[in-house]
């Protein structure tokens, strides 16, 4: 049975910038929470952050993945450079969903960590940009299908495909062995 990665804030626990949480009660994160198959994770808690903390955007123009290669930062409001603890937490989810063969994730839209269809533009104005955050940029490079909280459907779709295919190459494989 796969495991889904998913974003701690959307499962209740208050990891949020501001001390919340966004828990999501949706009825496929209630059926993969029976099931035994979430895995929880909150990138900036594994990158050290701490919980509240300042509001923080990647600089204006940029990416996750500018911010991993290094040629972009995350900044909070007063201009603090928190970039590292967002690599390490976005390192963090790598390993994790590795460690598990975790092929799909249901992260926080609009996060600068979880982000995977947009975030904000670096100004702290509200306006919001399509790119993904550092962790979802970093689960994307490492092969992970990487849904939103809005996206639950589509990810339940993928998670379906995803185990169809490998029950039949886990049957092709034995009728293989099985034969003289």
């Amino acid at each position: 049975m796969q495991q889904v990665l998913i974003s701690s804030c959307l499962m209740g626990m208050p990891v949020r910038y501001d001390g919340g949480s966004k828990h999501c009660l949706h009825p496929v994160i209630a059926r993969w929470q029976e099931e035994g198959r979430l895995l929880w994770l909150c990138p900036e808690s594994e990158g050290g952050l701490p919980t509240p903390r300042l509001a923080v955007e990647i600089t204006s123009g940029a990416s996750g993945i500018d911010v991993l290669r290094s040629h972009a930062r995350v900044v909070d409001r007063d201009g603090n450079d928190v970039s590292a603890a967002f690599v390490r937490g976005a390192d963090a989810a790598v390993k994790a969903a590795t460690a598990a063969g975790i092929r799909v994730a249901v992260l926080k839209e609009g996060s600068p960590s979880c982000g995977s269809a947009w975030i904000a533009d670096g100004s702290f104005t509200g306006v919001r940009v399509a790119r993904d955050g550092v962790s979802a940029a970093a689960l994307k490079a490492a092969g992970v299908q990487v849904f939103s909280e809005n996206q639950l459907d589509e990810a339940a779709a993928c998670l379906a495909e995803i185990e169809r295919v490998e029950v039949a190459s886990a049957g092709s494989a034995q009728l293989s062995r099985d034969r003289p």
